[in-house]
């Protein structure tokens, strides 16, 4: 009788460890899902959404698949302002201006890409979108940037599929939370009013520098003073990832 109640002690001790080891790990993986513990998760493909909500920096983005005549004004708007944007560029673009590249890096901003060609990851097969991303690594180290690691699918589109293998290619896949859709020029006014409406803390601000993008420059001369003025910092993406907090959201 002695015997039986030791075993059904020890036993009980063992549910018991396991009950508390299973409720710990749902626990971590719960908060691993809302961004807690990692920016981004090691188990799950995911993307970067937003930094961290508990503090004013913002980071200022803008997209450049085609043109050369816009961004000058957008670049000559942010050193006049003493802001510093990241820009994520195609690979098909850079090659044709990387006067203009130069330019963006010599005044100090970030680069990401957005592949080669600007063409939706979604309508190609993964064998392509790889051969997409490597070829895109091959321009920009022969240009001279080896450290970009920043990845914008073109137009946003990206399923899990898309995000593993960005991610076995070392890539931090980068998404936004705010999106006037400058590109479609409606007015500047309103560019700004929905920039302003729209942006919180720790907020990724999509923008474009295309030549698509007729009022953009005008609209970042009202949104980065009222932003300023708000309490906002501008800050690099890699800032944004580096603080601790930093949102990311799992692909379905």
């Amino acid at each position: 009788m002695q015997h039986f109640y030791v075993w059904r002690f020890n036993k009980w001790k063992r549910w018991l460890v396991i009950g508390l080891f299973a409720l710990f790990t749902a626990t971590f993986l719960w908060f691993e899902r809302d961004g807690t513990f990692s920016v981004f998760l090691n188990d799950e493909p995911s993307v970067l959404t937003k930094g961290n909500a508990e503090e004013p920096n913002i980071a200022l983005t803008f997209n450049i698949s085609w043109g050369e005549e816009k961004v000058h004004d957008i670049l000559a708007q942010l050193k006049k302002e003493n802001v510093k944007a990241t820009f994520f560029v195609s690979g098909e673009w850079a090659e044709r201006h990387p006067d203009i590249l130069e330019k963006i890096t010599d005044d100090q901003h970030e680069l990401g890409m957005l592949g080669y060609r600007y063409k939706s990851y979604l309508e190609q097969e993964i064998g392509q979108v790889r051969k997409d991303l490597t070829y895109a690594k091959e321009i920009f180290n022969k240009l001279g940037y080896k450290e970009v690691e920043l990845l914008r699918p073109p137009n946003g589109h990206f399923n899990k599929e898309i995000i593993k293998l960005a991610e076995s290619l070392n890539y931090k896949v980068i998404h936004w939370n705010v999106n006037p859709n400058d590109w479609k020029n409606p007015g500047t006014e309103q560019i700004t009013d929905s920039v302003v409406k729209q942006t919180s803390n720790g907020d990724i601000l999509l923008m474009h520098a295309s030549d698509s993008a007729k009022q953009t420059a005008g609209a970042l001369e009202k949104i980065i003073p009222i932003l300023k003025n708000k309490g906002f910092s501008f800050v690099s993406l890699s800032e944004l990832i580096n603080q601790a907090h930093a949102e990311s959201k799992l692909v379905e």
